[in-house]
């Protein structure tokens, strides 16, 4: 009964394949593209892209396809390499089979995944973080005039104008388009005395002279900042049950070749 039910889901499925393309006569279906990018979707619904990134796997789906008919046509497949080849791939197959199926049969007990949370608590630490804006320019002079114009403004007035700035005078063409928005970063994101001048602002302030990096000078202002905090148990558990279960994994793979190896004929020449 089972196998009948599986028999006619492939069939609905197939049934409800939209066809996409059309390569010489050969249609080429949603279902198709899907499971070919599988990997690189990671779940999504293929469907559910945006059209043009439909369209864009869809060309690169028949680009493939163009190419493998091409080989055959080549007679590729005569070529002993090919087989060879495909013997290596059969082989990598059946490995990595064999070791998903170890992977997938270790269960980690939650108490062991809190108990490491409790024990690693310093590893799971949130960064502080700040969000800010910047105007980069090459010349302090610039930068100072920036500032000039800036300093009287507070509130929504500042960062409109702040924009407006950004917009039309920050050589970091990144962020200028932006209205300088670089976003949240942590001490880590950006270079040291940029960093120490965001990092020493309090929410809503300016900086009042221009800050010198490598890069050129910089005005900048500071958003908002979020302090230092504990990453929550919910957060990462999933994180540290995959890490745990593949530190498991390793110790049992390690152990069953070295038991197969201790088991077999061996002659090192």
């Amino acid at each position: 009964m089972k196998k009948i039910s599986l028999v006619i889901a492939v069939l609905f499925a197939s049934l409800n394949a939209a066809t996409v393309a059309t390569v010489n006569g050969k249609k080429i279906s949603d279902a198709d593209v899907s499971e070919f990018f599988a990997p690189l979707l990671k779940g999504q619904d293929f469907n559910k892209l945006p059209e043009q990134e439909r369209k864009n796997l869809v060309q690169q789906y028949i680009m493939q396809d163009l190419l493998l008919q091409d080989a055959k046509k080549q007679n590729f497949e005569k070529n002993p390499a090919y087989a060879k080849e495909l013997e290596r791939a059969k082989d990598a197959i059946l490995v990595n089979l064999y070791q998903d199926k170890l992977m997938k049969s270790i269960k980690i007990d939650p108490a062991k995944v809190k108990d490491f949370y409790e024990q690693n608590k310093d590893q799971f630490v949130k960064s502080a973080r700040v969000k800010a804006k910047h105007i980069l320019v090459a010349g302090e002079e610039e930068a100072v005039k920036i500032i000039d114009e800036l300093k009287k403004l507070k509130g929504s007035a500042l960062e409109s104008k702040f924009a407006e700035l950004a917009k039309e005078k920050s050589i970091d063409t990144g962020s200028a388009s932006n209205g300088g928005e670089l976003g949240w970063f942590d001490e880590s994101a950006m270079v040291k005395p940029f960093t120490d001048a965001v990092f020493a602002l309090k929410k809503g302030d300016l900086t009042t002279t221009p800050v010198k990096t490598n890069f050129g000078y910089h005005v900048i202002l500071k958003e908002d900042s979020r302090a230092e905090e504990q990453a929550k148990f919910n957060d990462v558990k999933q994180g540290i049950e995959s890490s745990l279960q593949f530190e498991e994994f390793q110790k049992q793979i390690n152990l069953k070749a070295q038991e197969l190896y201790n088991a077999a004929k061996v002659e090192i020449k």
